[in-house]
């Protein structure tokens, strides 16, 4: 079995790369993100749009999103575990189709291969509920096929994202401060059995050759068709969305 520690948990990055990492890239559709330490309790947040009546964003984020943000989100272009270029807007039914779109750190973060794992025994439970489930990761495709066979994790629903395009476009956090200091990231050590367990055939390997993202964070995002129902951007590493909740919020969307 693999033994892991609390610096590996992290994948520390070498002072050598740290000094040229790309720090957070936010695109005009996002908020500026406020990086504060302290957790934002459950928020409900109304959005309008000048096409639509105001709708609600459950999350666990003060930050605000466009409203066209599955407009924008929709042309982003990543990649399947095959290496085939794939765009958003043909992940799922985009008129009505309900999905859990799960953005990981990196495929060799091992906090993520404890998330990967979750999603896996989760599966079953949300496919039958008629929501398709999506995990994204950092790095290229062969990092992510790395996750996929050891994990193991089903390759229809895992795809790579190596330039971080639809992490920009989500906003999502970035950073030295965020990836090792931020104290969200204490929770992972309450799940430790979980991760010991997730991380047993893990290898460093799946880690992106382009270490900067390596201080990505990830998120958690419902979407009905465009519609963006949820929004939960991690505040530190290992910070996930309870799937249990996010079961629930599936659950809830109302049926055309």
């Amino acid at each position: 079995m693999a033994m892991i520690s609390s610096k590996s948990l992290l994948q520390v990055p070498s002072p050598a790369y740290l000094s040229s990492a790309k720090y957070g890239q936010f695109l005009s559709v996002t908020a500026t993100p406020t990086f504060s330490p302290k957790r934002t309790p459950l928020t409900l947040i109304t959005t309008r749009s000048a096409k639509k009546p105001s709708r609600i964003i459950m999350g666990a984020s003060a930050s605000s999103f466009s409203a066209d943000i599955g407009e924008v989100l929709s042309d982003v272009s990543i990649f399947t575990t095959a290496g085939q270029a794939v765009m958003f807007k043909d992940l799922w039914d985009q008129n009505e189709g309900i999905a859990v779109v799960a953005l990981l750190r990196h495929f060799g973060c091992p906090c993520c291969w404890e998330l990967a794992s979750s999603l896996k025994e989760s599966k079953e439970k949300f496919d039958s509920s008629g929501v398709k489930l999506i995990a994204i990761g950092v790095g290229t495709p062969n990092k992510a096929r790395l996750l996929a066979e050891r994990l193991p994790f089903p390759m229809d629903c895992l795809y790579a994202d190596p330039e971080r395009k639809a992490y920009d476009v989500l906003g999502l956090y970035y950073g030295l401060g965020r990836t090792f200091f931020n104290p969200a990231s204490a929770k992972v050590f309450s799940r430790f059995d979980a991760l010991r367990k997730a991380v047993k055939n893990y290898t460093i390997e799946a880690t992106p050759d382009d270490r900067s993202g390596v201080l990505q964070q990830g998120g958690m995002f419902v979407f009905k068709g465009k519609q963006l129902l949820y929004a939960r951007k991690d505040e530190g590493t290992g910070d996930h969305a309870p799937l249990d909740d996010i079961f629930e919020i599936c659950c809830k969307v109302p049926v055309a």
